[in-house]
This record gives C-alpha cells, sequence and structure tokens, in this order.
C-alpha cells in the first residue's frame, strides 16, 4: 500500500507551464510529482542502465500518476473522497508499527512531509472508495461459477501429502532494525529474549490470544502484520528438523500451542491451526468453496479493473508533454 501512496500525484493547480508533465482534464501532473515518485522507487543508479531506459522508467511512472489522477476525479465526481477520520485511521495504521522518531525518520526517507503523506493517503482512500462502489460491489460468484471451477481444476484440490497450518511467536537476541512489532518491543541480548519469550507463553497459557500477542510482540518480519500466521506447510518440510522438534510439531492438536523451542534463529512458539490430510478436497468443503470464490472474485476484479482505467481514459482529456518531448527529442537527433 506504500507503494501505491507513493505514486499519487500531489498539487492541485491549474494551467499549463513548462513544469507540467500532463494535464488530465486540464489538471497538471507535474515533472516534480514525476521526479519524486522516480527516486522513491529508484534511490540509486542502476548500473549498466542508459538513459533510455530511465526515459522509460519516467513514463511508466507519469501513465500511472495520470491513471491515479483519473480515478481521483472520477472518485470527487460520485462524492466518495475520504474523510478526515479515514485518513487519521489510515496513516495511524502507518504509524503503528514505528516510534515517532523512526516514522519521522521514515518520511525524511520518502522525501515527503507530514501533510504530503496526508493528502496523498486521502486520495488512496478515496479510490478505494470508488473500486468498492463501482466495482467489487458489483462482482457475483455465484454456485455454478464455483462449481465450474472445481470441476475445471479438480486435481489442484488433491493433496499429495499432509499439511499444517502453524503460526509462530519468535524472540531473537539479535540487533535488526527491521523488526516492526506494533509495540515495537525488540530483546537486545540473550537474557531479555529468555525472559520476553517465557512472559509472552505465560500470556498465552492464561488466555490471550495468539494473534494479538504475535502482531504486538513478535520479532520475525515476515508474519508478525499477520498475526504470526505461517501458512500451510507439507509435513516433509519439516523433514530438515530435529526428528524431535518434528515428533513435537505434529503430535500438536489444532488449537494446541507448543512449548518454548530454543531454535538457531532464536525462541519460538507455535501454535497448530489446522491439519489436512492427504486426498482429494470435494467441492463441499467449505474451504475449496472459500477458495475458489477468492479466486474468481480476484480474476473479475482484475479484469473489471482494467476495463474501467479503459474507459476512463476513453473519456478523459489527457495531454502527455512528456511523451511528446521525448519523440520530438528522439526525432531531432535521429534516433
Amino acid at each position: 500500500m506504500l507503494f501505491l501512496l507513493l505514486l499519487v500525484v500531489t498539487g492541485c493547480r491549474s494551467g499549463s507551464s513548462p513544469d507540467v508533465a500532463s494535464t488530465v482534464n486540464g489538471r497538471p501532473i507535474y515533472y516534480a510529482d514525476v521526479d519524486k515518485a522516480y527516486k522513491s522507487q529508484f534511490p540509486g543508479k542502476v548500473e549498466g542502465e542508459s538513459e533510455d531506459q530511465v526515459q522509460l522508467r519516467r513514463l511508466e511512472i507519469l501513465r500511472s500518476l495520470i491513471d491515479n489522477e483519473l480515478m481521483l476525479q472520477r472518485a470527487e465526481k460520485e462524492g466518495l473522497v475520504a474523510t478526515d477520520a479515514d485518513v487519521e485511521a489510515r496513516l495511524n495504521e502507518l504509524k503503528a508499527p514505528y516510534t515517532k522518531e523512526e516514522f519521522e525518520k521514515q518520511l525524511h526517507e520518502w522525501g515527503l512531509k507530514a501533510e504530503e503523506l496526508k493528502a496523498r493517503i486521502r486520495r488512496d482512500e478515496s479510490v478505494k472508495k470508488l473500486f468498492n462502489k463501482d466495482i467489487t460491489s458489483k462482482i457475483n460468484i455465484t454456485d455454478a461459477d464455483v462449481a465450474s471451477f472445481y470441476k475445471a481444476n479438480r486435481g489442484s484440490f488433491n493433496l499429495p501429502e499432509p499439511q499444517v497450518h502453524m503460526a509462530q511467536i519468535l524472540v531473537t537476541s539479535q540487533q535488526d532494525p527491521n523488526v516492526h512489532n506494533l509495540k515495537n518491543d525488540k530483546a537486545k541480548n540473550e537474557e531479555e529474549a529468555k525472559r520476553k519469550v517465557q512472559a509472552l507463553e505465560s500470556r498465552l497459557r492464561q488466555g490471550e490470544d495468539f494473534g494479538m500477542v504475535a502482531q504486538n510482540y513478535s520479532e520475525d518480519p515476515a508474519t508478525t502484520p499477520n498475526g504470526g500466521d505461517l501458512g500451510f506447510l507439507p509435513e516433509s518440510s519439516m523433514d530438515k528438523t530435529s526428528p524431535e522438534l518434528r515428533k513435537m510439531v505434529l503430535s500438536l492438536a489444532p488449537g494446541q500451542m507448543s512449548p518454548v523451542i530454543h531454535t538457531p534463529e532464536g525462541y519460538r512458539i507455535l501454535k497448530m491451526i489446522t491439519k489436512e490430510p492427504a486426498g482429494q478436497r470435494d467441492q463441499s468443503d467449505p474451504r475449496v468453496q472459500q477458495s475458489i470464490r477468492e479466486t474468481l472474485l480476484g480474476r473479475k476484479d482484475q479484469l473489471l479493473k482494467t476495463a474501467y482505467y479503459e474507459t476512463a481514459r476513453n473519456e478523459a482529456k489527457v495531454v502527455n508533454n512528456m511523451s511528446k518531448t521525448v519523440f520530438a527529442e528522439a526525432a531531432k537527433s535521429g534516433k
């Protein structure tokens, strides 16, 4: 989501000047906006890249900025602009993993001021509202659609081996700047790590929610935002662990939690969510139904958004000064 926010164009001035890379229904997109988005995506020069490659990237970025402006204008027209409460809620989500000082440093690295970020959040949230109203809410996946998909892809619902769905909480003694849990809590040495994981285990045994504890305190950057969810893993993926650990993990019943496990990466607490035996999954299985509906919804959503963008472009008046300049300069130099 941060990537999308950094692509959204700023500026509400009107008119045309040498500083304007493009206009969308008369509203300008400035070269400075393109430069800022480019630097956020490509902060350093790529070794061996040519000027042509740089220009191609800049044109692609401008195309994204034009599309975002088109969607924002549609959201404005339909009265779907995000409220101050929407903006603050999203801003708080972005701030959650950081201390105040860390977030200010992050803003500096993005090349943004706080008010610029709020403006971009408002635009992004407005476009989300637009898509929900005009696209997502109109998608209907029928039982017949599900049945047809299952029939065409029956083999993909046949598990060749048993799988386990687990979540974890990880505590390490290593200093890692990429660790950002909701509490910004990080063990600094082996003794702190041991005390921390023991305290977390005690809280879990007293009934605290595993996913919430993971989001608040786990130190694994990959799984912490998802409540420690490791997803589905084939049993064979544990063959490289010690026989004792494999036996202990596989002995856990769904909903059961492991004791603290000391691994080379640090201290772990695992929770078994579900176990899936090998074999064919029936179409009536609720999880199969959910998986198929999510797949079909995603495909339809992508198709309709593509058509939506094309329709918006066709109905808009877009002047792309940058592309004209690139072409004119190439023609002048004979390239």
